[in-house]
């Protein structure tokens, strides 16, 4: 489940300030995203993100699974000492466990040795209230995961809430943002019924497509093939990604085809997309 916790940290890169707010509850002057290296391993861990304000770091950890090779506690610490060495500022840990679950690790927020007690906060998503999410587009994608005792309704305003957007390019990255991250607590028949289909009644871009079908013999061959690749490593594409791809030009394509190698699950598609297609 890499990809769920890898897509929380490109929101995180994407949108370091609504995560801050969130997170620090102040409004930061300057941030940064870390993208130096660490002794010892990458600081760009998968599902690891640090974002330097003016005067403290935000070290955002997100979970889906609690199994770890090293134990999460006994990691928090360790990045801690080296953040603590490296910057010599006052350093925020928060881990973000994104699906339920009723396993000590997600309620446990300290590491204690014989000598050593560290700690830092953990966030449950499942204990958040859904407001916060649903009033910014920036933490949209994290909504469905909240607390809810509608979760079909919790949903449907999620839908809502999308189809409010009005640049084009950011309601379809947040709908496809929000429909895998979905995918950790809703069946994926509710998720097409309340999600896909308010989000694509608003996409004027997709009934531009249906209705002219301006496309020329050779984007519409290119479009085809690689279509057909991404169906057969993935499966059934999700109708907001094949929007997405039918305004691709024909070299636009041609690239994604030889990108399309390196892919090892969807939300590599996405970033391409959202990578490729930004003006």
């Amino acid at each position: 489940m890499a990809e769920y916790d890898n897509l929380c940290k490109i929101l995180a890169e994407k949108y370091p300030i609504d995560f801050t707010r969130w997170l620090l509850n102040q409004e930061p002057q300057t941030i940064e995203i870390l993208k130096t290296e660490l002794s010892i391993e990458p600081i760009r861990a998968d599902s690891v993100t640090f974002l330097h304000t003016e005067n403290r770091i935000l070290h955002l950890e997100f979970q889906t699974t609690i199994k770890s090779q090293t134990p999460i506690a006994l990691r928090m610490l360790d990045y801690y000492v080296r953040l603590i060495r490296k910057y010599q500022v006052p350093v925020t840990q928060v881990v973000i466990f994104l699906q339920e679950t009723s396993d000590e690790i997600a309620f446990t927020e300290e590491y204690v040795s014989e000598v050593t007690t560290h700690r830092y906060r953990v966030i449950r998503m499942w204990e958040q209230d859904s407001a916060i999410f649903l009033g910014n587009w920036a933490l949209l994608p994290l909504a469905p995961l909240t607390r809810t005792d509608s979760p079909e309704m919790l949903l449907s305003q999620v839908a809502q809430e999308i189809a409010k957007i009005p640049d084009i390019e950011t309601r379809q990255n947040t709908a496809a943002y929000t429909e895998i991250l979905a995918g950790l607590k809703f069946e994926q028949d509710l998720i097409l019924q309340l999600l896909r289909e308010e989000t694509m009644q608003e996409s004027v871009i997709y009934q531009h497509i249906l209705q002219k079908g301006e496309q020329s013999g050779k984007q519409k061959e290119a479009l085809k093939y690689t279509l057909r690749l991404l169906n057969r490593r993935f499966g059934e594409i999700d109708s907001l990604i094949i929007e997405s791809l039918q305004v691709l030009s024909t070299e636009q394509l041609e690239s994604l085809g030889e990108a399309f190698l390196d892919f090892s699950n969807i939300s590599d598609l996405v970033v391409w997309l959202e990578q490729n297609t930004t003006s």
